[in-house]
Parts: C-alpha cells; sequence; structure tokens
C-alpha cells in the first residue's frame, strides 16, 4: 500500500516551498530533508508559531483541473477558517516552468474540521507540520489508506532554502495566466462546456467571428492605460481626426458573458479574455482594408493585468524586462502603435471619483491598491515586439491629442 501511496508524490521531496507571511515581504522558503540539522527551531517558529499547522496543496498537472480543484479548496478553506489563519503556501521545482503548485497553509489550527475530507482526496497533498521532540520542524505527509482512514506516508525535516532568482509565482504564467497562442485559449473554453453553458455560446460566436488574417494598407493605433487616464476622450477625438474606424478590446459582443467569466477562476477568465483579443483582431484586419483603426485596448491589457495579479508581493516580484513572458503572441496581428497613456495616481483619483461605473474586481482592486497599480503598470512598460510608447496624459485633452498625432505622423507616415 505504501509504496502505491508514494507513486502519487513523485519528486515531492525535490520540491521548494515558499509561504507568503506578508503581503508586501519576499516570502519564507524550506525544503525537505531525511537528515535533521541542528538550531533550526528558530527558522520555522515565526512560519509555524507553537500549534499544529497544516498545508494543503493542489497537486495536478493538468491546468484546467487544476485551476477548478484550486478554486474549489479556496472556497471548502476561507469561510471555514479565522481570518488571518491562512496563507498562500507555494511548492514547485525551482526553474521548472509550470511545475508550480498552489495550496494554503493554515496556522495554529489544533484542529481541522475538513481534514479528513481533504485527505480522502486525489488532488490534494495533505501535510501536518510538527515541532517533534528533538526541537526540529517536521513535515508530516498523510494520505488515505486502502480501508479509507487517514495514514502517514512519510516525514521530511524542514530545512531553509534559497530563495531563487525569480519568484515562484511566475513559473506557471504562461499558458496559466497569459495565452500565446488562439489553440490554447480555446481549448480552455472549450474544456468548461460541461461546467458554464454559456461557454459553448461563447465558442460558436468565437467561430463565427474569427478569421485569422493579416491586416490592411492602413495603420492599427491602440491606446492602452489604467482607468481614467483619458482613454475614451482620447480615442474618440483620434477616430474623428483621422476618419478612423473605433474598435475596443474586449469586443462588444462578448459583454453579455463577462460578468460569469469575471467571476470563474483565474485560468478560465484569461482565456475569455485572449480571445477577446482574438475576434479584434479580425475586426482589426477587416476595418484596416479601409482606414486606419483606433483600438481602445488590447493584448498590453489583457497581458498586464494577468501578469500582476498572478505575481504575488511587490513589484520586484515581477519576471524582469525581456523575459518572455512579456513577447506578443506569435498568432496575434501586431498593432503599427501602442500608446500608453499614464496620470499621477492622485489625478487618477480626482477622475475617479466622478465616475460612479461598475467596475471588474481587478479594476476596484487597482483603485485601492498603490502595490497592484505600480504591478500593472510596470508590465505594461515590458511588452515587446510592439512595446508601447508613453504618453503623459495630464494635461488639457486637446493638448494630449496633438502629441498623438504627432507621434502617429512620425511612427505611421500619417499627415
Amino acid at each position: 500500500m505504501a509504496k502505491q501511496v508514494l507513486c502519487r508524490f513523485g519528486q515531492w521531496c525535490s520540491r521548494v516551498f515558499a509561504v507568503e507571511c506578508q503581503p508586501n515581504s519576499d516570502p519564507v522558503y524550506f525544503a525537505l530533508s531525511k537528515n535533521p540539522q541542528a538550531n533550526l527551531a528558530g527558522e520555522f517558529e515565526k512560519i509555524f508559531g507553537r500549534a499544529k499547522t497544516y498545508s494543503f496543496h493542489v497537486c495536478t498537472d493538468e491546468r484546467f483541473q487544476r485551476a477548478m480543484l484550486y478554486d474549489d479548496l479556496k472556497n471548502k478553506l476561507i469561510p471555514a477558517l479565522p481570518r488571518g489563519s491562512v496563507l498562500d503556501v507555494f511548492s514547485f521545482l525551482p526553474g521548472v516552468n509550470n511545475s508550480l503548485f498552489r495550496g494554503f497553509l493554515i496556522k495554529d489550527a489544533d484542529a481541522m474540521p475538513i481534514f479528513d475530507e481533504l485527505v480522502k482526496s486525489s488532488w490534494v497533498n495533505v501535510c501536518a507540520y510538527v515541532q517533534e521532540r528533538d526541537n526540529q520542524w517536521w513535515q508530516h505527509l498523510w494520505s488515505k489508506s486502502e480501508d479509507g482512514t487517514a495514514v502517514l506516508v512519510d516525514k521530511f525535516c524542514l530545512v531553509p532554502a534559497r530563495m531563487p532568482p525569480c519568484h515562484p509565482s511566475t513559473l506557471n504564467i504562461m499558458g496559466n495566466d497569459v495565452f500565446y497562442r488562439f489553440g490554447d485559449a480555446y481549448k480552455v473554453v472549450e474544456q468548461c462546456k460541461e461546467i458554464i453553458p454559456e461557454a459553448k455560446e461563447l465558442l460558436e460566436l468565437v467561430d463565427q467571428n474569427l478569421t485569422l488574417k493579416q491586416a490592411g494598407q492602413f495603420p492599427t493605433i491602440v491606446i492602452e492605460g489604467l482607468d481614467a487616464t483619458g482613454k475614451t476622450t482620447l480615442t474618440h477625438s483620434l477616430t474623428a481626426e483621422l476618419g478612423a474606424a473605433l474598435l475596443r478590446s474586449p469586443p462588444q459582443c462578448l459583454s453579455p458573458w463577462r460578468p460569469r467569466f469575471d467571476s470563474e477562476p483565474p485560468l478560465l477568465r484569461r482565456a475569455f479574455y485572449a480571445l477577446g483579443n482574438y475576434i479584434t483582431a479580425s475586426q482589426i484586419a477587416t476595418a484596416s482594408q479601409n482606414t486606419p483603426v483606433v483600438v481602445d485596448r488590447y493584448w498590453h491589457s489583457t497581458a498586464a493585468y494577468a501578469i500582476a495579479t498572478a505575481v504575488t508581493g511587490k513589484v520586484d516580484n515581477l519576471p524582469g524586462p525581456g523575459s518572455e513572458v512579456y513577447r506578443w503572441p506569435s498568432d496575434l496581428l501586431r498593432p503599427d502603435l501602442v500608446l500608453l497613456l499614464t496620470v499621477s495616481p492622485e489625478e487618477r483619483m480626482r477622475r475617479l471619483s466622478g465616475r460612479g461605473l461598475e467596475k471588474t474586481q481587478e479594476e476596484a482592486e487597482l483603485e485601492a491598491n498603490h502595490l497592484f497599480r505600480n504591478k500593472v503598470e510596470q508590465a505594461y512598460k515590458r511588452v515587446e515586439d510592439p512595446a508601447c510608447v508613453v504618453v503623459d496624459a495630464s494635461p488639457p485633452p486637446d493638448q494630449v491629442l496633438q502629441e498623438v498625432l504627432r507621434l502617429i505622423r512620425d511612427k505611421c507616415h500619417l499627415n
């Protein structure tokens, strides 16, 4: 029995663990060993306290299953536990993309009401952390026996681990939070048809509206930026000035499904918005045959918000400039010019105060969370090929328009 159970935990002892103890500080890292090391009790007391602590890790390599099961685990744990007792925990193979297993660490939990339920599942690795008589901290790995009861599979001594070059949450960005091919995003939405009936309607709409063709002879100008930076005013003014077609991403045709997908796990939400970019690309290709095209947001927004949300903690945790996570999808139509409007945080708040529009969860967080706002702006500026041209949108709208028209004349050779 033990050998059969251990097969499920392949490479477990090779994994490194990261616990997010404070939102704006570095995680605490530890690894597993069979050989106790002296004088390490203090290293881990700040994580575990003095009472028994548990961690639960969603362990499956299949990304759709992993996303849905993590969401299910979150919904089981968070409402059942005191506020502040749940920390984010990651386990990962250093430097190996898509090796990150996300989970939760429950502090100071002498009893876990759903412990037995989770031990019996085939998709959660359940660990208890115990300071034994040797004063060492040990991870006890649990599973279910053949008769359905909880059984201790193995135990490992905790040892400190070095901080990796990149934050572990960056390992699963590609193909989970950001999509680089149409087929990858389409497959995710296709997988959820059984649990989200609207997905079938969405895919039918995508099939009807999608033609992956090249842009026409007229240029495409994308206007990017956080809310209240003046995108709407500028896009309408530009459209009139250039006699251009005005498009938006996500396109209006996806509006009926936005509330549903905004409430789903990040993988599904990101796939939804990725498909929106490809529909917009098809619209660009058609419209640019006859006229210049102005687009209110496009792939930069999708990628910037996804990366900023996926990467926990401080701005320095983002993948560095030049990382492959910022590369443009190979099969997505490229615009001729991307302009990123920026204003000071104080000016943004002044403009937002009078709007009263309904906001997505991420837009609401953007207002409340200075750290998240900085991460989004940095991610915007790191997207490559095409990169954003930053425009100060603080002056009056007419001045911003004239500056943007100058950039378009220089970059796109429009009179």
